[in-house]
């Protein structure tokens, strides 16, 4: 039987099938015909090229295993993923926990890892807190607030009018210091924990607004937002490898307990403080948009691998193993 690798046709489409070509598959890319394009011609990375949401009856004719990314969850949603008869690369009971902020911040607290203050009543707060809608929108929506008044002002611009509809957002402490987002993968085959990558986002209008003298911001009456347009590699200083390290062995430790695992790709999204700590605030348990800088590889990768590893590549290396052990039903759902 021949496997083919298929995924949506945005966020990482390019990065996960490319790495499936480098390593021998056959790839499948579904989606918009508007897009067909760019991964047909402009990039050529897919041998075929579905037109549609999630076209499951042509997939499983092809034999293909899907990837998810952040698009394709967001684009499709949970009880759609949840309910696919197409092969899934991936543990599909992440999905629930790390898309609701409740879940997510249970399973932060059950790997021991810090996190911001959570504020379940709006009219606690008491220092800034940035607010923060549920799922993978990449920061779509979300706004500062410095106390009760202006939470509630800017969160009707945002469609929460009321208490009953607080259940959509988190209100979370706002936490100085410099975004860091460690890319993982951990091998369920050989159990064993890969520091990928590591980014920071670029977003906007909240990185432009910095090229603005703070009198002409004032003037202009700006307001933050957060809506991802790009990442930026960061190579962390040498000392702090350690931790990034050790806060995702238990990150996939608390997973092993609470939902049964988590293998693949994943990321931490923390912020770095002047003291030096990490504070976590958020997991993405799939491939995250900040690797699409390393397709070539990363310093972390080319220190363990002997060729160009990107995190598409090494979830084709994982699924290749796992089809010469014949050992697919480990890591697919």
């Amino acid at each position: 039987m021949e496997w083919k690798i298929a995924t949506y046709a945005s966020h990482s489409a390019l990065q996960i099938l490319k790495g499936a070509k480098d390593e021998g598959f056959k790839t499948v890319a579904f989606g918009r015909e508007k897009v067909k394009p760019l991964y047909t011609k402009y990039f050529p990375v897919a041998d075929e090229y579905l037109i549609g949401e999630c076209p499951e009856e042509e997939l499983l004719k092809r034999n293909a295993i899907v990837i998810p990314h952040g698009s394709f969850v967001a684009h499709l949603g949970i009880e759609k993923v949840e309910s696919m008869k197409v092969l899934y690369y991936g543990n599909k009971a992440v999905l629930r926990w790390e898309s609701d902020r409740k879940l997510e911040r249970k399973w932060l607290e059950k790997a021991k890892l810090k996190i911001p203050r959570v504020y379940n009543d709006p009219d606690n707060i008491d220092k800034p807190v940035i607010v923060k809608f549920h799922g993978a929108k990449g920061g779509k929506g979300y706004f500062l607030a410095k106390n009760p008044e202006d939470f509630w002002t800017k969160a009707e611009k945002a469609g929460i009018k009321n208490k009953e509809q607080l259940k959509e957002v988190q209100i979370q402490e706002y936490i100085i210091g410099v975004p860091v987002y460690p890319h993982y993968f951990y091998s369920k085959l050989n159990d064993g924990l890969e520091l990928m990558s590591i980014d920071r986002r670029y977003e906007t209008n909240v990185d432009g607004i910095g090229r603005i003298l703070a009198r002409d911001q004032l003037e202009l009456s700006l307001e933050n937002s957060y809506v991802v347009v790009g990442n930026i590699p960061i190579v962390l200083r040498e000392s702090l490898l350690m931790k990034v390290i050790e806060m995702g062995e238990r990150v996939v430790k608390a997973a092993e307990k609470l939902m049964g695992g988590l293998w693949g790709p994943f990321c931490l999204e923390t912020i770095l403080t002047d003291e030096l700590e990490f504070v976590v605030f958020e997991i993405s348990a799939r491939i995250v948009a900040g690797t699409n800088p390393f397709i070539n590889g990363s310093p972390y990768t080319w220190l363990k691998y002997k060729k160009p590893m990107s995190t598409g590549r090494r979830i084709a290396i994982e699924i290749k193993q796992a089809i010469e052990e014949n050992r697919l039903d480990e890591i697919l759902t």
